[in-house]
């Protein structure tokens, strides 16, 4: 009997769904903003995720997962919480007083949260340059929220955006150091549905604004709920599984761009000269952070 040749995957393929992926994202803060003329923030939060519920829960029909163990139930419960109920609720609060153009900015500086989490909560060594990664990514941080609506306007609005990406860093953190029994599509599934659920203390009211929304609210909505929140994650995992992971990140950098030009084109938001001074400071902090990582590891394997 002939052994089976996997055929290699196309180059383009993978191109098309990263950039599949960056659009989504990108899309992202501009959908929130939409949704926000009708929705008030938990409200927009839940309706996004039962949507990209059921969606899931079609994908998983089709594809097949495997129940989750009894005593993982709570890791997944806070896989849900950080990546699905703290970090939507805070980034749609936050969106109220910060443009969709500074959000996805903000929205990127979870790997120097990241870093601080290795260094304070795992006891990690943090090195020198890792500490200037950082200081540089807070600097731009700075100069982004006071260049959104000048210095004067400062708010807690862009404080809960970093908490969003702060839970997003909490999420990842508990992925690595606690999961590895499930497959990408399964966990994305639970991570989905357990903080749908924990959402679910939100739901009156709900059918109310449903039922007043505008159509064009209720179609950025459920855009929010089937692309950046479903499609987008099962085309992450499918470039995850054919390109290294230091490598795919790096397309992510190209999600604040991508949602300014969305922004400026759906809400003709005109970023200023300062947020988009600080949104290159940010990035050039989080893409130094990844490269001295890629350094790291070429060493550890030479």
């Amino acid at each position: 009997m002939k052994p089976l040749i996997h055929s290699p995957v196309s180059p383009l393929k993978i191109i098309l769904a990263m950039a599949f992926v960056v659009t989504c994202w990108g899309y992202s803060p501009t959908g929130i903003h939409i949704g926000l003329l009708a929705y008030d923030p938990v409200h927009l939060a839940l309706l996004r995720f039962l949507l990209a519920s059921v969606f899931m829960a079609v994908v998983a029909l089709c594809r097949g997962i495997r129940l989750p163990g009894l005593r993982d139930v709570p890791l997944l419960f806070g896989l849900g919480f950080f990546a699905v109920s703290l970090h939507h609720v805070a980034i749609n609060v936050g969106q109220q007083g910060v443009s969709a153009g500074a959000s996805s900015v903000l929205a990127q500086t979870t790997p120097l949260f990241s870093t601080l989490l290795a260094r304070f909560a795992f006891k990690d060594r943090v090195s020198l340059w890792r500490w200037g990664c950082v200081l540089l990514g807070l600097l731009g941080v700075l100069i982004v929220v006071a260049g959104d609506h000048g210095l004067g306007s400062i708010d807690a609005h862009g404080l809960l955006i970093l908490l969003a990406a702060l839970s997003w860093s909490l999420y990842f953190a508990l992925q690595k150091h606690h999961t590895g029994r499930y497959d990408g599509l399964t966990l994305v599934c639970y991570t989905v549905w357990s903080g749908t659920l924990l959402l679910l203390v939100f739901l009156p009211g709900l059918v109310e604004q449903v039922a007043v929304a505008p159509l064009r609210v209720q179609l950025a909505v459920f855009a929010l709920g089937i692309f950046p929140s479903a499609l987008a994650y099962l085309a992450w995992a499918y470039v995850l599984a054919h390109v290294d992971l230091s490598r795919a990140t790096m397309t992510l950098y190209l999600v604040p761009p991508t949602a300014m030009a969305i922004a400026s084109f759906a809400l003709s938001e005109r970023p200023t000269l300062m947020v988009g001074v600080g949104a290159v400071v940010v990035l050039i902090s989080v893409l130094a952070l990844n490269l001295e990582r890629r350094v790291v590891v070429q060493v550890a394997n030479a």
